[in-house]
């Protein structure tokens, strides 16, 4: 598998990430040995870049990332994130954000452990916090890469000025955000604003958790413990106005020979080569299906059907539920 560049300071990843938070967290019942199984799997296929996040699980998807990785560490980067105080005995166990300064350098530490490794070649601010001075939280990240416990920086879900903003301090290689046919919020004012800079995009939810594959289910159809169950987009009305962009990607994937998943996972290859999707699977033939995306080339005639198909804001019904909306810094 050929590989992508994550902003100007050199950041070389797959070009597919694996999103691992549902093999912990998020989604149903784990198995961790189909978990592990799986990021064994996506190395052999050249899939490289894992993501996880301290607040998975809680913390539960870093250790499982660290046993899985334990003697490959030299075939994978390794992407986390911190910004949430976390009480594990609360459901939810999120109970605002924290990017104080104290707390940014604690999470790195503590990750590190749980992962097993002395590095974390990507360190994201999961969410912007309000209560801190970006340029506070994003000093003491710099003081990680000084300290060589972090190689790259990264944010997620921040606005276009907050990433200026944070920019100025350190240089910042990548921006998680939500992307995909199913949501292209960051078009108009957040990718021009990563192309200014160089600063790479890395889609998480890139098959609109599931949506976009065909197999979606209305959410009161997922068991209490499944985060969908949650998704406003899945909900009664909605869920039926959004299956008319699952029956243009039906269309193009029929005469591509390909899958639904494949064809959404390929049009967002298609949006750059500074982009980088995470797909998060916790099963090895999903993962499998979507690694063979990226061989799949559409033609201008397919993205043009597919952006007329799923226009910016098309999609029927908000992202989130209302609390989680206001952790979104726009």
């Amino acid at each position: 598998m050929q590989t992508r560049t994550l902003g100007r300071e050199g950041l070389t990843v797959s070009p597919l990430g694996l999103g691992c938070m549902g093999m912990s967290w998020a989604y149903g019942t784990p198995d961790e040995n189909e978990a592990v199984a799986t990021i064994h799997r996506a190395i052999e296929l050249g899939v490289t870049f894992l993501d996880t996040a301290e607040v998975y699980g809680p913390y539960e998807n870093e250790k499982l990332v660290g046993r899985a990785i334990k003697g490959k560490r030299d075939k994978v980067v390794i992407a986390t994130k911190f910004g949430f105080k976390i009480d594990p005995t609360q459901r939810p166990a999120i109970t605002g954000t924290d990017s104080r300064p104290e707390n940014v350098k604690a999470v790195a530490d503590a990750s590190l452990k749980r992962l097993g490794i002395e590095h974390i070649d990507l360190f994201y601010q999961h969410r912007v916090d309000r209560d801190v001075p970006i340029e506070e939280t994003v000093g003491a990240m710099a003081d990680l890469v000084k300290a060589g416990k972090v190689r790259f920086l990264g944010l997620s879900e921040a606005g276009a000025n907050t990433i200026r903003r944070a920019h100025k301090v350190h240089p910042l290689s990548a921006l998680q955000s939500e992307y995909s046919l199913w949501e292209r919020n960051v078009e108009d004012d957040i990718l021009p604003v990563l192309r200014e800079l160089g600063i790479g995009l890395v889609p998480y939810s890139p098959l609109g958790r599931g949506f976009l594959t065909g197999t979606a289910k209305r959410a009161e159809e997922y068991s209490e413990d499944d985060y969908r169950r949650q998704e406003p987009r899945l909900q009664g009305a909605n869920f039926d106005a959004n299956m008319r962009l699952v029956e243009a990607v039906k269309a193009v994937a029929d005469e591509k020979k390909a899958t639904p998943r494949q064809i959404a996972l390929a049009w967002l290859l298609a949006q750059g080569p500074d982009v980088v999707p995470i797909p998060g699977t916790k099963r090895r033939r999903y993962l499998e299906e979507n690694a063979k995306a990226a061989s799949i080339t559409l033609s201008k005639q397919d993205l043009e059907h597919l952006g007329r198909a799923a226009p910016a804001g098309g999609t029927a019904g908000p992202r989130y539920h209302e609390r989680m909306m206001s952790l979104i810094d726009r």
